[in-house]
């Protein structure tokens, strides 16, 4: 739950046909952002692309298994028997899938974008900039092919490729969420909107509490919620965490509240 202002943001970043650049502390919920967004516009199944430090942009886009082809082409067949066509080889990413043309847009979750190489969110603009991408595999192919059916990265999901070129017809509700482990270049900041999610105050919390876990357990963690916030007020601490105490407590865990929280609760800026 989001409140007007990160809303207005929200809004604007539709209309602009921008990135949303999420931040906030880990637990505060930027990734669930992208999934409230989606099922409140109904856009289907949010695409997730979880960024580490080898993520490239080809991974997003697409995969060209050319050995699996390779391997495939020298197999014995019988006379009557055709070796598998390329797009069987060919698997979208959760960009290049947001790309594929379609009535609605999709909404891609690019998560934790500043664990990636320090060159990813540039090669990231063409692509936002262009809302296409070319795969040369495809495109070099004889004009006697000029469409050719590949994997996406819904679970059993096709699209059909023209030309070796995607061009999306609505342009993706984008999500990029950063933890602010380190700066992004300008011209990438300058195409994003910003949005910061504050950590949450109490009344918020049991909100949350509610909405997660009922009003059962909510009745139950008044003093799990009250030393949290005792706690967040010296650390860093992540919303989650005060659920999984609460989870445990509603579970039968019997331990005082020093006890629970200790377990599940441990700084976010610390080793301990």
């Amino acid at each position: 739950m989001i409140g007007r202002a990160e809303t207005d943001v929200v809004n604007a970043a539709l209309h602009l046909r921008r990135p949303l650049l999420v931040t906030g502390h880990p637990g505060v919920g930027k990734t669930s952002l992208a999934q409230a967004i989606a099922y409140e516009l109904d856009l289907g199944k949010v695409l997730h692309w979880p960024v580490n430090s080898r993520s490239t942009l080809q991974d997003a886009l697409y995969r060209y298994d050319a050995i699996g082809r390779l391997q495939e082409s020298n197999l014995p067949r019988a006379d009557s028997e055709v070796a598998p066509p390329i797009g069987d080889f060919v698997r979208l990413g959760p960009l290049g899938t947001a790309l594929v043309p379609t009535d609605k847009s999709r909404v891609l979750l690019i998560d934790e974008l500043d664990k990636g190489d320090v060159d990813l969110p540039n090669d990231l603009l063409t692509v936002f900039e262009e809302g296409s991408f070319e795969i040369p595999e495809l495109s070099r192919l004889p004009e006697s092919q000029p469409e050719v059916e590949v994997f996406t990265a819904d679970r059993g999901g096709r699209a059909t490729v023209e030309r070796g070129y995607i061009t999306c017809t609505q342009f993706p509700v984008v999500v990029i969420t950063s933890n602010g482990e380190r700066d992004f270049p300008p011209a990438f900041r300058r195409r994003c909107l910003p949005l910061h999610l504050a950590d949450p105050d109490e009344q918020r919390l049991r909100e949350i509490i509610t909405q997660h876990l009922g009003t059962d357990a909510l009745a139950a963690a008044d003093d799990l919620v009250e030393t949290f916030m005792k706690q967040r007020a010296v650390g860093e601490l992540a919303t989650d965490q005060l659920l999984n105490a609460v989870f445990l407590r509603n579970g039968g865990v019997h331990l005082n509240p020093e006890g629970l929280l200790k377990t599940v609760l441990h700084r976010l800026n610390s080793g301990g």
